[in-house]
């Protein structure tokens, strides 16, 4: 049997699992772990030579990774016949909204000591700390508006329109993390994201294209 006709026997089968009340949960804990092991390095002394720029560089990490994921539900959702996926987008948004604030904090509280006249001055200063700021900054009304209520208020066109930002916040978190590595001219993790993220926002244009031409 090839792999096109055992597809929707595996998602017969994943389907009652993403559903079950367990699924969020247990999304939710997996999600935190990372988090937890950051915690855990800290205070063990388990974060290498330098744990502030660990935890800088690694909160920077799992934000993108999270996009990457959130980006990858309706992708997996429609190409799997997985319809129940769209419950963990929510969770799996906000999560990325969750590592980035960790990786602002680290940053302000580690490199710049909390002072703001500082970091306003490195924002200025340098464009890779500018166009991750500008992310962040792009990605909280994204987490403010993630809920119900905010639909409602906004209007589900309206919401869908802000909501569009992600494609504009996924391409700059992957700039700020071009001009991060290239200091250091390494790029080989940078080209995995961009092949990742490429993927996904190639295959949104293309259904984008196809709506057009219907």
């Amino acid at each position: 049997m090839d792999a096109a006709a055992k597809m929707p026997r595996r998602a017969a089968a994943a389907g009652p699992l993403l559903l079950h009340p367990a699924a969020k949960p247990l999304v939710f804990v997996a999600a935190l772990l990372p988090f937890a092991w950051l915690v855990y390095g800290a205070f063990t002394g388990a974060l290498g030579a330098n744990p502030a720029e660990y935890l800088i560089r690694a909160t920077g990490d799992w934000t993108l990774r999270f996009l990457c994921l959130t980006l990858a539900v309706t992708p997996v959702r429609t190409l799997a016949g997985l319809p129940a996926l769209a419950r963990f987008r929510r969770m799996l948004g906000l999560f990325t909204y969750f590592y980035v604030v960790l990786h602002l904090l680290s940053y302000s509280w580690f490199d710049m000591g909390f002072v703001l006249a500082d970091i306003a001055k490195d924002i200025v200063k340098r464009p890779f700390i500018l166009v991750g700021f500008a992310a962040f900054v792009l990605l909280t009304p994204l987490a403010a508006t993630s809920f119900n209520r905010a639909i409602k208020a906004l209007g589900a066109r309206r919401w869908q329109l802000l909501h569009k930002l992600v494609h504009v916040i996924a391409g700059l978190g992957l700039l700020h993390f071009f001009w991060m590595r290239a200091g250091k001219n390494n790029f080989a993790e940078v080209a995995v994201y961009a092949v990742i993220l490429g993927a996904l926002l190639g295959w949104r244009l293309l259904q984008f294209l196809k709506k057009k031409r219907l």
